[in-house]
């Protein structure tokens, strides 16, 4: 009876005419990437689950997105009283597996942190690439992304948060013809266009994720006790709600592993293996560039021991030349109901070694639940004949954990006291609110000096003027002609003080006269 490793790789389950031939995923060469396909309920979550256990017990970390909800139950044993244990236990027998049920170590997290650890990344690690995909950007609105993330790294300003790219975004705006000058048109009616994208995003809940303590990847890789790899459990499903930032999320992610992995060439075994369930959301719509990065990192990546698994309904959802470099292949059934259908399904059998003893074209369409027309690289990392597959049962549970059995898992890991709290340090937000503050008070402080100077001169009050011998007729007719006189010249000022003025000027030449 075969367990979950055998000598040299991962028992994946049984071929052959009767099921008896082990099929192995060879752990030298678990970092070729892989492809898990099938249509909806063909068994692809249980492909999913039974490889991560394996590369587990194998002693290498796994991270996965779990989309449905369903594979949370990895980090419980399963149980000989649940329904599905006859066929399982049937099953094991036919392919000469020793079934045994066993928890997985697993460690939760969430974006939203809700139903695991919380995960975060600032704006200035996303990057404006990958941020410009997020928001869905045009090329004018990401080159305005760029020239505001080249001038914050250029003043010093860290951008960790989306109040910070706010903040920056309208240092920007003000900025706008200083900036044009030097980099190209730079207009407000674009920056505002971004503002309201970034809005979209924060009403999504993305404002949970853009912040520190950013995740550190190292943390996805320290062992189990008992040196068995961490499986990193993602809970996607409320993530998933947000197509665009699950995809990029994940891209995010994988890019990070790239950058911090080191060069380690052929290995025993893989360092890391990530599983890539609904791949199809990272290429729907992708720009080129995002493709040919996605194809960079897939075929560089692997140097650097890191395995990349996608899962998705059908290959046609992944461009060739990434499923080019997928050597691991597992095939559960496609159904052809269309003739868009049956030419995918000619597609995807032409991409396997054939094997004489049945058509790969119709093993595809008839394959049942559990079962997968399976290729596995072989020695020299030459693909290996396709094979009709019994997939073996899973050692863990099948199915969701219930919220206290999460909660219990969560309360055990060596992660939850350093991610749980948010940390908000000084960032471009605080410090260009500074500026304006400390720009404000200079203005308010020249304003007042200005007011205080203009007080100095006060309004002539002109005296009253000294009694005469004039007569009454003369003397009224004289004031009469010069109140209508100074009057008239007031309005010509618009002030009462210059009134008071010309009446005191002219009231003096009249007497002196």
């Amino acid at each position: 009876m075969t367990g979950v490793l055998t000598e040299t790789g991962l028992f994946v389950g049984g071929g052959g005419a009767d099921h008896g031939a082990a099929q192995e995923l060879l752990l030298k060469y678990g970092n070729r990437h892989g492809l898990i396909a099938g249509a909806t309920g063909t068994g692809k979550t249980v492909t999913l689950q039974v490889l991560a256990e394996a590369f587990s017990a194998a002693g290498v970390p796994v991270f996965m997105a779990d989309v449905k909800g369903d594979l949370s139950g990895i980090g419980a044993a399963g149980s000989e009283a649940a329904k599905m244990h006859e066929g399982f236990a049937s099953r094991a027998q036919t392919i000469g597996y020793d079934l045994a049920y066993r928890a997985y170590p697993v460690t939760f997290w969430d974006v939203f942190g809700a139903q695991g650890h919380p995960v975060r990344t600032t704006i200035s690690e996303m990057g404006p690439v990958l941020l410009s995909r997020l928001l869905g950007l045009s090329d004018a609105q990401e080159g305005v992304l760029n020239i505001a993330f080249h001038l914050a790294d250029s003043e010093g300003l860290a951008l960790l948060d989306l109040k910070d790219l706010r903040a920056m975004l309208t240092h920007v705006a003000e900025r706008a013809a200083e900036l044009s000058a030097r980099y190209g048109n730079v207009a407000p009616q674009t920056v505002g266009a971004i503002q309201r994208q970034l809005l979209v995003l924060e009403n999504q809940g993305a404002t949970e994720f853009f912040g520190e303590p950013a995740l550190e990847l190292q943390d996805m890789m320290v062992p189990a006790p008992d040196g068995r790899g961490r499986i990193n459990v993602l809970a996607a499903d409320r993530l998933m709600q947000s197509p665009r930032l699950y995809a990029t999320f994940l891209l995010w992610l994988l890019s990070e592993l790239f950058e911090v992995m080191p060069e380690v060439g052929d290995a025993e075994r893989p360092k890391f293996v990530f599983f890539f369930d609904e791949a199809h959301l990272l290429f729907d719509d992708a720009p080129k560039a995002l493709v040919d990065k996605v194809e960079q990192v897939a075929r560089l990546i692997r140097s650097k021991g890191v395995g990349v698994y996608f899962i998705t309904q059908n290959p046609a959802d992944v461009p060739e030349a990434i499923l080019g470099q997928l050597g691991n292949r597992v095939q559960h059934a496609l159904r052809a109901f269309t003739a868009k259908d049956q030419k995918d399904l000619k597609r995807a059998a032409e991409n396997y070694r054939p094997n004489p003893r049945f058509d790969t074209e119709a093993a595809i369409k008839e394959v049942g639940t559990g079962e997968a027309v399976t290729s596995f690289l072989e020695a020299k990392g030459v693909p290996g004949m396709v094979e009709r597959t019994l997939v073996r049962p899973p050692q863990s549970r099948l199915g969701p954990l219930a919220p206290e059995e999460r909660s219990a898992l969560m309360a055990q890991s060596p992660f939850g006291a350093k991610y749980a709290a948010a940390v908000d340090r000084e960032s471009a937000y605080e410090i260009l609110a500074a500026r304006a503050a400390a720009a404000a008070s200079e203005a308010a402080a020249v304003q007042q000096e200005g007011f205080n100077k203009a007080r100095r001169f006060e309004p002539i009050k002109a005296e009253r003027p000294a009694k005469t011998t004039r007569t009454a007729g003369s003397s009224s007719r004289s004031d009469t002609i010069l109140e209508t006189f100074g009057k008239s010249l007031a309005r010509q000022l618009g002030s009462k003080a210059g009134q008071q003025i010309v009446r005191g000027v002219l009231g003096s030449l009249f007497r002196a006269r």
